[in-house]
């Protein structure tokens, strides 16, 4: 079954490459979707694909990369929409 997700990352994850560790671990996993930084700080990704694929990419995404710090995780689960054709890093 597939799915999209919609998440917030908060804590420390501007500046630390996080959207880039976001964007090479859905290429790897094959999803498609995009993250981004918001003016609040917290990062947004938006993420659609198989469940199972999903539930790994998420758990990825709560360490983040070496230096990020994840302090609060809001996830959203919604219906497949297949609207994405890649994984995006957007501005």
């Amino acid at each position: 079954m597939h799915h999209l997700v919609k998440m917030s990352v908060g804590g420390l994850v501007q500046g630390v490459g996080f959207r880039y560790f976001v964007q090479s671990t859905a290429n790897n996993y094959g999803l498609k979707g995009y993250v981004k930084n918001l003016y609040s700080g917290d990062v947004e990704i938006e993420a659609e694909g198989e469940d199972v694929v999903l539930k790994q990419f998420i758990e990825e995404v709560k360490i983040g990369p070496r230096f990020a710090h994840v302090k609060s995780f809001f996830i959203d689960y919604r219906n497949f929409e297949g609207k994405y054709t890649n994984f995006e890093v957007r501005y």
